[in-house]
């Protein structure tokens, strides 16, 4: 296990080891392990849209094991209350005082399932927590320990009895990560190694080998927050952002936190191919999943078909990107 992280080539080989690891576990889905990497150098969380079964908790899982840290999951559901999640004071009838009930929030690596089916209340008491990292209870503050990560995951098929993510919400995670059906070959390999000698079809990381520490993992995270970002490459993503506004098939373009999200995301990508620097390919290869769930089509577009990926795609055909 690396323990310490003093270059972008000690990076670059752990997160490589990482990446690797995650493989093993969830399989065909290489672009949305680079996805979940991005978003945890970058510090940020992640949404994660997909039919059930596709291995988003199994990624998580896999992910905390990574990097040595806790996992935790919360199933959301209409009746769930924000103590639930955050915690509460509770009072002990031996000592005759009260002490403080942890709620499963305090994990390095949260995954939040079907965030989408718990009421508003309760969604925004995790959202406070993601921005905030800091849970307040009887209005005394308890710091979460770093690295923390939220992946809440929603169904896009399955909408009856769910409470749909404000856009002011939706803006707080860095990523919305769309997971696809994997291909034929990917799909058998799945369908083997989870039939292969098993009983049941529990989760299984126990292959996963730890490749970081926890504090590793946030040296990591400082690195990538130290990759080098041009002036000129920044303007490229507030080009872009701009061009969602002005977008006659937008109703809603992205605002400055979008932006910011592009030059988040893009430095973490960078990190992530090796590099102490930030190119436009950068910013381009991360604008679908940082910019999705930040705007919202005109009526007209829906009617027709569109998606919103194909309008980000038009978008980023047209801004030009700098040149060297």
């Amino acid at each position: 296990m690396q323990t310490t992280i003093e270059t972008t080539e000690d990076a670059a080989r752990a997160l490589e080891q990482i990446r690797t690891e995650l493989g093993r576990a969830v399989l065909g889905q290489g672009a949305v392990i680079d996805q979940v990497l991005i978003t945890f150098l970058a510090g940020g969380h992640a949404l994660l849209e997909g039919v059930p079964g596709l291995g988003k908790t199994l990624l998580v899982l896999a992910l905390s094991r990574a990097i040595g840290g806790t996992f935790s999951r919360i199933q959301f559901t209409p009746d769930l209350m924000p103590s639930d999640v955050t915690g509460h004071s509770m009072y002990n009838t031996t000592t005759g005082q009260f002490s403080v009930r942890k709620g499963p929030v305090f994990a390095n690596l949260l995954l939040a399932d079907e965030i989408n089916r718990a009421p508003a209340k309760t969604q925004a008491a995790l959202l406070e927590v993601m921005q905030e990292q800091q849970v307040t209870i009887e209005g005394e503050a308890h710091s979460l320990s770093p690295p923390f990560m939220t992946l809440a995951t929603q169904n896009p098929i399955e909408m009856e009895g769910t409470y749909p993510l404000p856009e002011a919400q939706l803006d707080r995670f860095l990523l919305k990560i769309s997971i696809a059906y994997p291909d034929q070959a990917d799909e058998i390999a799945i369908v083997s190694q989870v039939c292969s000698g098993r009983i049941g079809d529990g989760l299984d990381v126990s292959a996963i080998q730890p490749v970081v520490s926890p504090e590793a993992a946030v040296a990591l995270q400082r690195r990538a927050a130290a990759v080098q970002v041009e002036e000129r490459v920044v303007a490229y993503a507030v080009r872009i952002v701009r061009a969602t506004r002005a977008h006659s098939g937008i109703a809603v373009g992205a605002g400055p936190r979008g932006a910011i999200a592009l030059v988040r995301a893009g430095r973490a990508a960078a990190l992530l191919a090796g590099r102490d620097f930030t190119t436009p390919d950068d910013i381009k290869s991360v604008s679908l999943p940082a910019l999705r769930h930040r705007i919202l089509l005109a009526p007209e577009l829906e009617i027709e078909g569109m998606q919103t990926d194909d309008v980000l795609r038009e978008i980023l055909a047209a801004v030009e990107a700098p040149r060297s």
